[in-house]
């Protein structure tokens, strides 16, 4: 090929191009959203409370009780939707 030589695509190749650049784009993200997830699902909830208290002592704050599981009735919703 020659210098100065412009490379010309028939206007469905463009396409076809543009197309193809979507698809690995979609499928990128698709691969960096598995990864953040199976990185996120190898804790436990008991691990993921132990790293919260952690982090919330070095931020120098003291963690709440937990509340009770059960609301009380006066809590409820009187007339659902």
């Amino acid at each position: 090929m020659e210098v100065g030589t412009t490379i010309y695509l028939r206007p469905m190749e463009w396409y076809k191009w543009l197309g193809l650049a979507g698809v690995l784009g979609v499928t990128a993200s698709g691969v960096a959203i598995a990864r953040a997830e199976r990185a996120r699902n190898e804790y436990s909830p008991d691990d993921v409370r132990a790293r919260l208290r952690v982090r919330a002592a070095q931020a120098g704050a003291t963690p709440d009780a937990t509340p009770d599981a059960t609301p009380d009735e006066d809590h409820r919703v009187s007339d659902p939707l």
